[in-house]
């Protein structure tokens, strides 16, 4: 889901296939020099390869999203409760970050890592991982001319986090053996294929939960309980008629809920930031002008720029809930990016759209489903943090209906 530096975006007369996409590679000395797919264009040999891996995984753990799911959220709600009651407020960040690991674990590879010798450091662990590889870009909210100094001009020492990565490797190279007996049948050895894996399910899968979920508790709980109480409708009313059974063909029947979900994307990326390096001169149009880019030169793309384009989207700045209700709401489903493409096209191993794209939406999906079976409304107060929001939970109405 979180992704370090697909493609820059633009609009459709962009031809991505024009652009190199590994513009930025982190430092090898934790990754043995094995290549990392997030970093790979579709034209180098190994990024083929990768993805299909990724394409198993995500298949083979298909059938155990839906009941990890629920188990790891059911804890989280329980943990949130626990809190309030005591202290009169939560914080939705550590107990949102250690389920969504413990659920990836569970969902990936059946193995719950807090049983393991990780116990519970796995989150504490992959955020010290991630500013390493994202402090070009971060802002930690110190005097510029610090930050600048300290996170945006030289390269963060690797060994400071070897120990910690290695524990996350460990982890990893146990508990997906069968995935990477599948990569041995790929072609891909054993060592690059744990590697792989650990950066799509802790930098892509869990960085992007560790944001995106803040943001749609953020974005719902603004919105009021006028909409909390059609949602709860919804998606305990289709529950019901399906038997009181939650299954993918029963959220297909919650409109509104999806639209919610896709709303939270459009407004708020979880990865607005993209880059990339033209292959060949190309030139680059938007509505209103056209630009011309050299081959070789890099490219910066922010993705709300798309998001909220006021030709496309009325009140592009307001969260709609209902935008994409509907035939006509629906229309506007290609103009969603979030996922290094349309939200109407699909990845594939020749592209450079998220793998976990259907994945992504998902458990997203889950997320709100599980959350009003459970309440009828909810209060929050929103802060900020180094990555997406820092959401305190205030308020908990338990459903009664």
């Amino acid at each position: 889901m979180l992704r370090a530096s697909p493609f820059f975006l633009t609009y459709p007369k962009l031809k991505k296939k024009d652009l190199f996409t590994g513009t930025y590679m982190p430092s090898t000395s934790l990754t043995g020099g094995y290549r990392i797919l997030s970093y790979l264009d579709p034209s180098e040999p190994k990024h083929a390869q990768l993805k299909q891996l990724l394409f198993f995984l995500l298949k083979s753990s298909s059938d155990r999203v839906f009941p990890e799911f629920e188990i790891c959220y059911t804890e989280l709600f329980e943990t949130l409760e626990k809190e309030l009651a005591a202290k009169g407020k939560s914080s939705f960040t550590a107990p949102n970050e250690q389920a969504a690991f413990n659920f990836l674990g569970q969902a990936y590879f059946s193995s719950n890592p807090t049983y393991t010798e990780l116990g519970v450091d796995g989150p504490t662990l992959i955020g010290k991982w991630v500013l390493f590889n994202l402090a070009p870009v971060l802002s930690l909210g110190l005097p510029k001319y610090l930050e600048d100094l300290l996170l945006h001009t030289f390269r963060l020492p690797a060994f400071l986090i070897k120990k910690d990565y290695k524990r996350l490797y460990d982890f990893f190279y146990q508990a997906a053996a069968s995935v990477l007996d599948e990569a041995e049948k790929m072609g891909i050895s054993r060592e690059e294929a744990c590697h792989n894996l650990l950066f799509a399910t802790c930098f892509n899968t869990f960085g992007g939960i560790k944001i995106f979920f803040p943001s749609v508790l953020k974005w719902i709980g603004q919105a009021g309980e006028k909409l909390h109480t059609k949602l709860a409708q919804e998606i305990r009313s289709v529950i019901q008629s399906n038997g009181g059974k939650l299954s993918l063909a029963a959220l297909e029947q919650m409109p509104l809920m999806k639209s919610v979900v896709y709303e939270a994307f459009r407004i708020e990326p979880p990865v607005p930031a993209q880059y990339a390096k033209a292959k060949k001169d190309i030139l680059i149009e938007s509505h209103e002008a056209s630009f011309q880019v050299k081959k070789g030169e890099m490219l910066y793309g922010y993705q709300p720029f798309a998001t909220k384009d006021p030709q496309i989207f009325e009140r592009p700045e307001e969260f709609v809930p209902d935008r994409f209700v509907g035939a006509e709401g629906e229309k506007l489903l290609k103009y969603v990016f979030w996922s290094n493409g349309p939200e109407t096209e699909n990845p594939t191993v020749g592209n450079k759209q998220c793998a976990g794209k259907e994945f992504v939406v998902l458990i997203s999906r889950l997320f709100v489903v599980h959350l009003f079976k459970r309440y009828d409304t909810f209060e929050i107060e929103v802060g900020t943090s180094t990555l997406g929001a820092a959401i305190t939970i205030t308020s908990l109405k338990a459903a009664t209906f």
